[in-house]
């Protein structure tokens, strides 16, 4: 029995050895399929997420579309604010200032009285004068009375010589003495009339002791105080500077001589100043002089521009920036400018370095060319040259024609890697 039973246990241990190392290898192979289909799993992930993640295509170039709107052309000047009416105030008698009625900022009315002069010194030439006159015509009338009573000598020899009762003598004396007697009366009348000027004249200089103002207005200067002493030589001093009305001011705008044939009167301003930012005060052009300045060979002509300063915010001497509107189209198509300017640049050759293009024809004036979009497909753009007709401009936008409205343009060159390079030194 035992010698049977070992050989036995002996076959089935060899058989479950052999079933262990089969189900051992069975398990080694799945192990290393599994590892197998992980790695080719994961690599195809990453291809997956390098393709979702790559960057698209960069736009080769950059581009707005063709629009419309309005455009204004306009022409912008720089000036100073001025008030519409200013009336220097000044003085024709020298002498000691006694009163100042007014001051800066103060409203008059005209013929109000704004300061006044010592008038001792006038008060005694009058005084002086009158007395002249007064002596000047006694004597004129002590001359009417000689001469009356000459004229009564004469005409009674007169008399006498026609009845030979006087001589030739007599008469010619008596005639002599008439003829005297009435140049005196001429003589005396005519210096009364003199010293009858100077007194009108005394009267004068003393009134003008007496200072008033020539319009309604704002006393925007005054540069006398009491007790100054004013001389009034070859030019009279100025006293007083008043602004007529400061609800209306101009601005003496200096327009470049590229600009100043677009200017007409009357046409519509926008002016600004730094002290009201954005406030504008409108108004008009009111006249656009012929002669030029010129200053360090620059050319600019004068503008007179009228605004309205209802509120009186402007004041004299500030800087106004105005903005002439002197064409304008309504509702038309329009590009940017960029789109205009825009020159593609020259392809790379095999060395790197750009390839020189030929330069395109001049183009007649009114006319522009615009490089259209024919494909936006990033990457693989596709435009053409297109030469369209050109009108106003506001520096931002052109009026074109020539192009449908909705067409994209090329407005610059996108960051692509041609242009990376280009852009790179080394």
């Amino acid at each position: 029995m035992s010698a049977q039973t070992t050989p036995r246990t002996s076959a089935t241990t060899d058989e479950l050895r052999r079933a262990l190392s089969a189900e051992e290898g069975g398990r080694v192979w799945v192990r290393r399929l599994a590892l197998v289909l992980g790695l080719v799993a994961l690599v195809a992930g990453g291809v997956v997420v390098r393709a979702k993640n790559k960057p698209p295509p960069a736009a080769r170039y950059l581009s707005a579309e063709v629009g419309r709107g309005d455009v204004s052309e306009k022409v912008q000047a720089t000036g100073a604010v001025q008030p519409l009416l200013q009336v220097n105030v000044g003085a024709q008698a020298n002498g000691r200032v006694t009163r100042v009625l007014v001051d800066f900022n103060t409203v008059v009315k005209k013929g109000d009285l704004l300061a006044e002069i010592d008038p001792t010194v006038f008060d005694a030439q009058v005084s002086q004068t009158q007395a002249n006159l007064l002596a000047q015509r006694a004597q004129n009338e002590s001359a009417k009375a000689n001469l009356a009573a000459t004229k009564a000598n004469f005409e009674r020899i007169e008399k006498l010589f026609k009845e030979n009762l006087a001589s030739r003598g007599e008469l010619d004396a008596a005639r002599g003495q008439y003829e005297v007697a009435q140049a005196q009366v001429s003589a005396t009348s005519a210096q009364a009339s003199a010293i009858q000027a100077q007194l009108t004249q005394a009267s004068t200089n003393k009134s003008f002791t007496k200072i008033y103002s020539p319009v309604d207005g704002v006393v925007i200067s005054r540069t006398i105080d009491p007790g100054s002493t004013v001389v009034a030589s070859f030019q009279a001093p100025v006293l007083f500077v008043i602004a007529q009305d400061l609800r209306k001011m101009r601005v003496l705008a200096d327009v470049d001589e590229a600009d100043v044939g677009k200017l007409r009167e009357a046409m519509e301003v926008e002016a600004v100043v730094d002290a009201f930012p954005g406030e504008i005060f409108h108004g008009t052009v009111q006249q656009v002089r012929y002669s030029p300045n010129n200053v360090q060979g620059v050319v600019t002509y004068s503008a007179v521009v009228e605004v309205q300063n209802p509120e009186e915010k402007l004041r004299p001497g500030m800087t106004a920036t105005v903005t002439v509107k002197t064409k304008e189209a309504k509702n038309v198509l329009r590009v940017p400018n960029a789109a205009l300017r825009f020159k593609p640049s020259p392809p790379l050759g095999p060395n790197g370095k750009p390839v020189p293009q030929a330069p395109l024809p001049p183009l007649p004036k009114g006319q522009g060319r615009v490089h259209v979009l024919l494909s936006e497909q990033p990457g693989d753009e596709k435009e053409e040259v297109r030469v369209v007709g050109i009108g106003i401009t506001d520096g931002i936008h052109t009026e074109v024609t020539g192009l449908s409205e909705g067409a994209k343009v090329v407005t610059d060159e996108g960051e692509t890697d041609d242009k990376k390079k280009k852009g790179k030194p080394f």
